[in-house]
């Protein structure tokens, strides 16, 4: 019988090997860090390098590393398992739900397109226009994917065809390529604003939190809000500037556009209950501190609300297959680096490396650390990969040497999500828009080269500041 599994057995070897060999070294391991301590940094290992691998999705490989954890006896069953219990993974499993009843009802199409007729008379206001809708839904959906590929494309992708701007005609470089790009930096901007509008950022809050460091919603936003608005103006105008469209001026979107919204109808009721139930949430996010609504229970309301008023089906919500696979993993990779901090690895790596470091003015080590997180994103393809395997590391380090603690978790947490800006295959949205054709390989590292530079500058520098200003630090 053949086998149809899809597995890529020869890219599993590579974190089979590594992991042995880590394994293997357990006899020469530093004496400050356990035996379980090793045998869990070597079982990691192997997993995250399965994520960048991917010899079977990434959910699968979680699995594959959760049963060796506790085959091995390196983690009790009962310990493994708490990752799956875990208020923060479940905050981001809610929220994937509450994007879908965007996606369902047509309330997100509806916003783009009200966007784009009243602000895309000329290219670079529609290119803000586009970037606005992804704000005021990110808040709501910690896929930056769905956001990107699942609303707002669709929409640049319509635009381009009809006003003659395709990669099939090598027309691209009228308007599409320019939207494309201006869209995936816009998403990236929007992730790093808000705590629950990607999904690497609840984990990035869950190992700060394993530091002693509370991280809130608002405390989030209030950090990346001036950051973030910086981003916001500053990047779509350098790329106009830098990839300038071909056709300055769209007349002829806002009747575009309107044609589509007559297409669509009025507003239905599902999309009024989908608008209020959305406003509810961010309502109570804001006002957690008042309510003593904690920002997972909140989430739980507002899909309850969601499944009450039949804007979603249970059936939806047993389908939203990216809701249950990212619950599988990211439970399995929080497992793993509480315990690689829970059996000493990650205090021995911060404290060597932070000796190392002795004596260094603490800003110098948050900017050194900073920038080793970021560039190292080369070499990941998935950012909740990288904030696994380094965010609590990096942390540590700069806790270590004196940067304090609230600065060094938050600006980690920013940077998050601004190195996805290096590649097009190590950011959730960056493989649909690259796929579509509209931005060659050559342009968008060129491209992002520059403006990774500009993120560093803007959220390393004036975050800083501001972050001095409001009394974070």
């Amino acid at each position: 019988m053949k086998m149809s599994s899809g597995v890529k057995y020869r890219k599993l070897i590579l974190p089979f090997l590594i992991g042995i060999v880590i394994w293997g070294m357990t006899p020469i391991r530093p004496t400050s860090i356990s035996v379980a301590g090793w045998h869990i940094l070597a079982i990691f290992i192997a997993t995250i390098i399965g994520c960048i691998t991917r010899p079977m999705p990434i959910g699968a490989v979680a699995i594959v590393g959760f049963t060796i954890t506790v085959l091995t006896k390196t983690v009790s069953t009962d310990v493994a398992l708490t990752g799956f219990g875990n208020a923060t993974i479940w905050l981001i499993v809610m929220a994937f739900f509450i994007s879908r009843g965007f996606i369902k009802t047509g309330l997100g199409r509806r916003i783009a397109l009200n966007f784009a007729s009243a602000f895309g008379k000329h290219t670079l206001g529609l290119a803000y226009s586009l970037i606005a809708v992804d704000l005021v839904l990110s808040p709501a959906m910690p896929s930056s994917t769905a956001r990107a590929g699942g609303v707002v494309y669709p929409i640049i992708d319509a635009l381009s065809n009809a006003f003659g701007s395709s990669p099939k005609q090598h027309t691209q470089r009228k308007i599409g390529s320019f939207l494309v790009f201006s869209e995936f930096h816009g998403n990236i901007i929007t992730s790093a604003m808000f705590l629950t509008s990607m999904a690497g950022n609840p984990l990035a809050q869950l190992l700060a939190k394993s530091q002693g460091i509370k991280i809130t919603w608002m405390g989030w936003l209030m950090a990346s809000i001036v950051p973030g608005i910086v981003s916001l103006t500053l990047i779509p105008y350098l790329i106009y500037k830098l990839y300038p469209p071909e056709l300055k001026e769209m007349p002829d979107v806002k009747p575009w556009a309107q044609k589509q919204l007559a297409e669509m109808g009025k507003i239905s009721i599902q999309e009024k209950l989908m608008s209020g139930i959305f406003i509810l949430a961010l309502a109570l996010w804001t006002t957690e501190s008042l309510t003593g609504i904690d920002a997972t229970m909140t989430a739980f309301i507002a899909l309850a609300l969601i499944l009450l008023t039949g804007v979603l089906s249970w059936d939806d919500v047993l389908h939203e297959t990216g809701a249950w696979n990212t619950f599988t993993w990211f439970s399995v990779l929080v497992m793993m680096a509480d315990q690689l901090n829970q059996k000493g690895f990650i205090p021995w790596l911060s404290k060597t490396i932070a000796a190392s470091l002795h004596g260094m003015n603490w800003m110098l080590v948050l900017t050194i650390a900073c920038l080793a997180y970021f560039y190292s994103h080369y070499l990941f393809a998935s950012a909740t990969a990288h904030i696994s395997a380094m965010y609590l590391a990096f942390l540590g380090i700069a806790i270590s040497s004196g940067v304090p603690g609230m600065l060094a978790a938050l600006m980690l947490g920013f940077f998050s999500n601004i190195f996805g800006s290096t590649t097009h295959y190590g950011y959730g949205p960056a493989p649909v828009l690259f796929g579509s054709g509209y931005v060659t390989q050559n342009e968008w590292w060129r491209l992002n080269a520059i403006l990774g530079v500009v993120y560093i500058v803007i959220w390393l520098g004036l975050g800083t500041l501001w972050m001095k200003v409001i009394g974070f630090w």
